[in-house]
C-alpha cells in the first residue's frame, strides 16, 4: 500500500527510499512553496523537541537548527548571523540563564 507524506524531506531522504527498495515520488518546491513547507517543518519538529528527552530531544534540537539555517538563507542571511544577533541580544537584554520569570507588573 502507497504511504502518502506530502512533506518537506531532507536531500537524501528519496536516495534512501529508493536503495529500501521503494519508489518516491517527489517534486521541488518554487520558492513561496519551499517557506512555507521549511516553516512547517519546523513547527513539526518543535512539536517533537517538546516530547523528547535526552539525547533524543539534542537531535530534534539539532533538526531545528537545520531548518533555522535554510529560513535564515530565504532571508539572505545564515545561522551564523543569527547566532550572532542572538548573542548581541542576550548582551543587550539579558539569556535565560537564570529561569526568571515574569508574573505581572504593577503600576506606581
Amino acid at each position: 500500500m502507497d504511504k502518502v507524506y506530502n512533506k518537506l524531506v531532507r536531500d537524501r531522504i528519496p536516495e534512501i527510499i529508493t536503495a529500501n527498495g521503494e519508489v518516491p515520488v517527489t517534486r521541488v518546491l518554487d520558492d513561496k512553496e519551499y517557506k512555507e513547507e521549511l516553516e512547517k517543518k519546523l513547527y513539526e519538529e518543535y512539536q517533537e523537541v517538546l516530547g523528547a528527552t535526552g539525547k533524543d530531544r539534542v537531535e530534534e534540537l539539532a533538526d531545528m537548527l537545520e531548518i533555522m539555517k535554510y529560513l535564515a538563507r530565504l532571508e539572505n542571511s545564515t545561522i551564523e548571523e543569527v547566532t550572532t544577533i542572538a548573542q548581541e541580544k542576550s548582551a543587550k537584554r539579558g539569556a535565560f540563564e537564570d529561569k526568571i520569570f515574569l508574573e505581572k507588573v504593577l503600576k506606581k
